[in-house]
């Protein structure tokens, strides 16, 4: 059951961790992030392509995003599905979480 555990909570915040916040603000404001700037779909092209509050705006969700996988994700899976200490399930969301963010 542990490793079942971790297997949800990875999954979960990879899946949290690769939503592409840069691009879907940059669509939302009609720009194809991806050709202008550097192509990059990141917080730094966003910064530059859209302007310093949608730069600061994409910076912050990416980082919510990795906060709510590991803080909120791990330890509701922790109370789910339990049996791992939720320290370790947080790690674990953390890691997942940044491998999906950059490789979506």
């Amino acid at each position: 059951m542990p490793v079942l555990t971790y297997i949800v909570t990875a999954l979960v915040a990879y899946l949290l961790g690769s939503i592409p916040t840069g691009f879907l603000v940059a669509k939302a404001r009609g720009v194809d992030i991806r050709t202008v700037g550097s192509g990059n779909i990141g917080a730094t092209n966003a910064f530059r392509v859209l302007g310093k509050g949608f730069g600061i705006f994409v910076l912050l969700m990416d980082a919510l995003k990795g906060w709510v996988a590991v803080e909120v994700g791990a330890h509701v899976m922790a109370k789910l599905l339990p049996g791992p200490d939720p320290e370790y399930l947080a790690i674990t969301a953390g890691i997942a979480a940044i491998l999906g963010h950059n490789f979506t």
